[in-house]
């Protein structure tokens, strides 16, 4: 496998405060990476450093011709404002030069019904909306897929089917995901590598070997369950 990424030395601040330090990490094409680490630790700051709209030091390194999508935690967007999901997928559409027919197949692959993609934003559940976020991303068909917190304003019952789709889709693109989570059982099923975000110690690798349970108590500051399921 070759990898569509690599990161160097990578280190942002803004004025005095060091968000991140010095990491060093790849992703290979194909695979999925989950970033992990307890609030203010800088994931979100990552995922923009890497798309470049945070100044940065170090290196990153994208493979020639790699497409980005990217989802954010949140839109900076009034949800009462009176725009549908039709109006973002054209919003995007028009940058990406998609027409119809691929906004169609967007939102198919992410089961999310013409009928509910016409209504406006502000009347659609949290995964429906998390599902249209991730349809107006795959829009210009991207190679890599940054996903922050997917489940975030997503009720408990529609976390899993939310996590389930989005593997499905990047198994049928051969997508490469990254993604921003806080559920761990996630990221033992669906990643390969798991970059851990600390002012203490950062630090890469599979997830049975990084995830252990003294490194994560170390991670978060405070004793936490661990169980471990085959």
């Amino acid at each position: 496998m070759d990898a569509v990424l690599r990161v160097e030395n990578l280190s942002v601040a803004f004025g005095d405060v060091e968000v991140l330090r010095d990491l060093t990490f790849s992703v290979e094409r194909g695979s999925a990476l989950a970033v992990i680490g307890p609030n203010g630790s800088g994931k979100t700051v990552l995922f923009r450093a890497l798309i470049g709209t945070v100044p940065c030091r170090g290196t990153i390194r994208w493979a020639p011709g790699t497409r980005i999508g990217y989802v954010p935690q949140k839109l900076d967007l009034e949800r009462d404002l009176p725009v549908s999901g039709f109006d973002l997928l054209a919003a995007k559409g028009s940058v990406a030069g998609a027409g119809r027919a691929e906004a169609a197949l967007a939102l198919e692959l992410v089961n999310l019904p013409r009928a509910t993609a016409a209504r406006p934003i502000g009347a659609l559940s949290g995964g429906q909306f998390q599902r249209l976020l991730l349809a107006v991303a795959l829009l210009g068909r991207p190679d890599v897929l940054l996903f922050d917190e997917p489940t975030a304003g997503v009720d408990a019952p529609g976390q899993e089917q939310l996590y389930e789709m989005i593997r499905r889709v990047q198994r049928d693109r051969g997508l490469t995901l990254l993604l921003i989570s806080h559920e761990l059982s996630v990221v033992y099923r669906h990643a390969a590598n798991v970059l851990c975000l600390s002012r203490e110690r950062p630090c890469f690798g599979p997830p049975a070997e990084i995830l252990t349970p003294a490194a994560i108590a170390q991670l978060y500051g405070a004793p936490l369950g661990f169980h471990r399921h085959g």
